[in-house]
């Protein structure tokens, strides 16, 4: 089917729109629009305007716009050419004229819906019959009222293999086969597919019926029985209760995955209708891209047993590759044993919205599973952990946030398998003064704050490091867990780490170029600009002994010097507070140990100095 623009156009002059948007959001006259609360967020302050002369609404609290295609998309979670034909239908426009392939297509789906439809009636009429005692017993043990029942379409098939056949033989037997309620058995008649279970209809986005789910009513296998995938359902791509869901979920601004029919409906009575299902599988990749729709971070709250974890470890990986910036997911993990249709029985809605008012990051959910998936005593299970770590953040698609999770990852190892370092001791009288260990230096980062970093020393660093990449290595331990400071600098500085560890044989051309491929080009360029800069490592050529011995030194002062500040302000502030001889001395002691680090400083770049009057760039 081919819909040209000028259709289209026509499609949407006939469209009242403020007629189409009244039908579910009230709407009051504002000058020449019509203004409303937006449904797509919460709000108590009407931002929502609606102009028919130029036929777009327009939400200045959340931003929605769209036209009367985009609502129907948008807000009831139509898919485009179901939205198109149902506002063609409303306008009395005729859609264009389809290829006879699809529309021998589209009638054989409208007969499919059409029994569909009717197999669904013919469940609730035997719901509410005689036969359905036992299936209206088993929906009062659940607590499903008979209201409930009603808005879910709630039905009963009798034990029997014929009489859903006989109540649609005006259909005929291929047909129902092909729809997936009846069973076809080479030699043999067709006979009903459900029998003696709860029926639940699996609806699409336009709340037509396309397949069903059925209970069984006391002991027995299996549980639950779904219709088989057909020209109207395919379970990979369909989510139940996604035509209830996908308005309130933009109303509620989420959407929560539960692993069954029960627990949507428990959760609807219980007033939280944004709930969706899969259909007795994993999350698909469908699926997910669906949910991603209605929101940017899905809450998967799935049972609490073990089954229950392991599937939504199961979606987080499966979720990895699709992540993009502001698009991932996030869980709630109900106490051991209960899921959600249990919570709400036992504590109400508000025990339901306590868990989801702190909703587990997915980064978080991947680095438990993977912490808790061996020990971390040894130096190969602690490297194991960093391989494994890396492999989830590489499987990452999108650049970005693969970068983000590399560093984030990277950060958590560090600070997982590093010990805390030693408490500073400051000067003391009678004692040597104190100094840094043997460099390289070991774990020092944990105790430095952004804030106290010299970002003019973490330039010069980073300029060295990307100058020669190989003495990353040296000082991996250290770098892993030093945040250099916020901003542009930071983030050039998690990069080199980053791409360091992929490959411990860079040398800096390759590094330049991988740094500029990440959009670092001009920050790498304005550090390597060596004249600007009084240090050995900064600059193209120097002794390698020299390079190392001074980049060695310069990382030691830039770690030692914010600690150094801190406890020099903690001192002066108590001396301030209560002059002691203790107190003085200890204030004292720290100005020596500033002053000795502005002194080694100062002679790292003398020593440049010297070397670049001495060597051949001085003469």
């Amino acid at each position: 089917m081919s819909l040209s623009p000028a259709f289209l156009d026509e499609l949407r002059a006939r469209t009242s729109l403020s007629a189409l948007i009244g039908k579910t959001t009230k709407l009051q006259k504002a000058g020449r629009e019509m203004r409303g609360c937006c449904p797509f967020h919460n709000e108590k302050t009407p931002s929502f305007y609606v102009n028919d002369d130029k036929g777009f609404y327009h939400c200045f609290g959340c931003s929605a716009h769209g036209d009367a295609i985009r609502w129907m998309t948008d807000q009831r979670g139509l898919p485009f050419i179901d939205a198109v034909k149902e506002l063609a239908q409303a306008a009395g426009l005729e859609m264009p004229a389809q290829d006879r392939q699809s529309a021998e297509k589209a009638e054989r789906a409208k007969g499919l819906h059409e029994a569909m439809a009717d197999a669904a009636t013919w469940f609730t009429e035997q719901l509410n019959g005689l036969s359905g005692n036992d299936a209206r017993a088993l929906l009062d043990r659940r607590g499903i009222s008979p209201e409930t029942a009603r808005t879910f379409g709630m039905g009963f098939a009798p034990d029997s293999r014929g009489r859903l056949k006989t109540a649609l033989k005006d259909y005929g037997g291929p047909l129902l086969v092909e729809a997936g309620m009846l069973i076809q058995v080479e030699g043999k008649e067709p006979y009903d597919r459900f029998r003696g279970r709860l029926m639940i209809p699996i609806r699409d986005a336009r709340g037509r019926t396309i397949a069903f789910g059925g209970r069984i009513l006391d002991q027995g296998e299996p549980k639950y029985l779904n219709s088989p995938d057909t020209p109207l359902f395919d379970k990979g791509r369909t989510l139940y209760n996604l035509d209830r869901a996908a308005p309130a979920a933009r109303k509620a601004g989420r959407v929560l995955v539960v692993e069954g029919y029960m627990d949507v409906i428990a959760l609807s009575q219980a007033g939280i209708h944004e709930a969706v299902a899969p259909l007795g599988t994993a999350l698909t990749e469908a699926q997910l891209e669906r949910l991603w729709r209605m929101v940017d971070v899905p809450i998967l709250c799935f049972d609490g047993d073990a089954a229950g974890q392991k599937a939504a470890l199961r979606a987080a990986h499966r979720a990895l590759p699709m992540l993009a910036p502001g698009r991932s997911l996030s869980f709630v993990t109900l106490p051991e044993g209960q899921d959600p249709d249990d919570l709400v029985k036992q504590g109400g809605p508000a025990a339901m919205e306590a868990l989801l008012a702190k909703p587990e990051p997915l980064v978080e959910r991947l680095w438990q599973s993977e912490v808790a998936a061996e020990p971390l005593d040894t130096p190969e299970q602690r490297a194991g952990l960093k391989r494994r770590l890396s492999d989830l953040a590489n499987s990452i698609a999108d650049p970005n946030v693969k970068s983000e999770y590399l560093a984030e990852f990277r950060r958590r190892a560090d600070a997982q398998v590093t010990p805390q370092r030693k408490p500073f001791v400051p000067f003391q009288r009678g004692k040597q003064p104190w100094r840094p260990g043997p460099l390289p230096v070991t774990q020092d980062a944990k105790a430095v704050r952004a804030a106290g970093i010299d970002r003019v020393l973490a330039k010069a660093v980073l300029a060295g490091l990307i100058r020669h990449p190989a003495e990353i290595a040296r000082h991996m331990e250290v770098l892993g867990s030093l945040k250099l400071a916020d901003g542009a600098l930071g983030r050039l500085f998690e990069a080199v780490v980053d791409v360091a560890l992929e490959d411990r044989q860079l040398d800096s051309a390759r590094l330049v170029t991988i740094l500029a491929q990440s959009g670092f080009e001009g920050i790498a360029s304005d550090l390597l600009r060596a004249d600007t800069m009084p240090y050995s490592f900064t600059r193209k050529t120097a002794d390698a002994i020299r390079i190392r011995e001074d980049l060695d030194e310069a990382i030691a002062i830039l770690i030692a010097r914010p600690e150094v500040d801190a406890l020099l302000a903690e001192a002066t502030s108590a001396m301030q507070a209560r002059f002691t001889d203790e107190a003085f001395e200890r204030q004292v002691a720290l100005v020596r140990e500033k002053q000795a680090l502005e002194l080694r400083l100062a002679n790292l770049c003398q020593a440049h100095e010297d070397a670049r009057l001495s060597g051949p760039e001085g003469n």
